[in-house]
């Protein structure tokens, strides 16, 4: 009976250990899946659609929006979407409804306005207005995307630009220049006027290729916050109008870390890797 009772004994303390065992083991997994950071993730929503206004207009709405299910910090939403001041609802569902919405409200203002002076149009003309977002790069915690839009009206030619923003997805925020460099505004443009027919124009006359000095429209070049970065450069860009003729097409100015040298951020610095 005594030998009984010590086997029972050791059969519960054997029982007792693998079950605290595989407590203790659970336990761990589970402390190490929730230190596991959420993975990035992006998808995207898209519209394009038109509609034909009388015999002699048709009118083409197209826009492409970007969705990261994974951030949820409303601020750094509302700066994502800056150029889309009525969205509530980020989600898939919300940017789909957003976008539908826009497309109406694109198409009935045409279909207003066209009934003064839709009859005077001397030839078929096709409009449109398209905008999307792109996302460049993520990294170093650094999340670049590059807006753009275009639209055609009636007159000369078609009209386009560029957004670009930086947004700090480890501090949540968009990144401004002052969290880049110090460097004082004035020498900031000094540098962009100094660089700016490192990028070649692409336009030419009859004696050859123009340089984008030789377009500007402005004596001082503005340090705008429209600018991205990579492991080379800090670049600013500009879209037609903007600092030349619309000939030049938009034009990007970069300057060199070296450049930079003494007066960027440390925090910037180090997650950037630069030396």
């Amino acid at each position: 009976m005594k030998n009984t009772i010590a086997v029972l004994a050791v059969s519960s303390l054997l029982a007792f250990s693998a079950c605290k065992k595989g407590e203790n083991t659970a336990a761990s997994s589970d402390k190490t899946a929730a230190s596991q950071p959420e993975k990035f993730i992006v998808d995207s929503v898209k519209v394009n659609d038109s509609t034909r206004i009388g015999d002699s207009l048709k009118v083409a709405f197209t826009s492409k929006l970007l969705i990261f299910p994974t951030l949820k910090d409303k601020k750094l939403l509302d700066s994502i979407y800056f150029h889309n001041q009525g969205i509530k609802d980020f989600s898939k569902q919300g940017l789909e409804a957003y976008l539908d919405k826009a497309k109406n409200e694109y198409f009935n203002s045409i279909k207003s306005d066209s009934k003064d002076w839709l009859s005077g149009i001397p030839y078929a003309q096709d409009w449109y207005s398209s905008s999307h977002m792109n996302l460049i790069s993520n990294e170093n915690g650094y999340m670049h995307i590059e807006y753009v839009g275009s639209s055609y009206e009636g007159g000369a030619h078609d009209n386009y630009g560029f957004s670009e923003r930086v947004f700090d997805l480890k501090n949540n925020k968009k990144l401004e220049l002052q969290d880049i460099t110090s460097m004082p505004k004035a020498k900031l443009e000094a540098l962009l006027m100094k660089n700016i027919n490192t990028v070649k124009s692409g336009t030419t006359d009859s004696e050859g290729e123009v340089k984008n000095s030789e377009m500007l429209l402005v004596e001082v070049i503005p340090a705008s916050n429209n600018f991205y970065f990579d492991q080379k450069n800090l670049y600013f860009h500009y879209s037609p109008y903007e600092i030349a003729a619309f000939a030049a097409g938009d034009i990007v100015i970069p300057i060199s870390w070296k450049e930079l040298e003494g007066t960027l951020n440390n925090e910037f610095k180090e997650r950037m890797k630069i030396k």
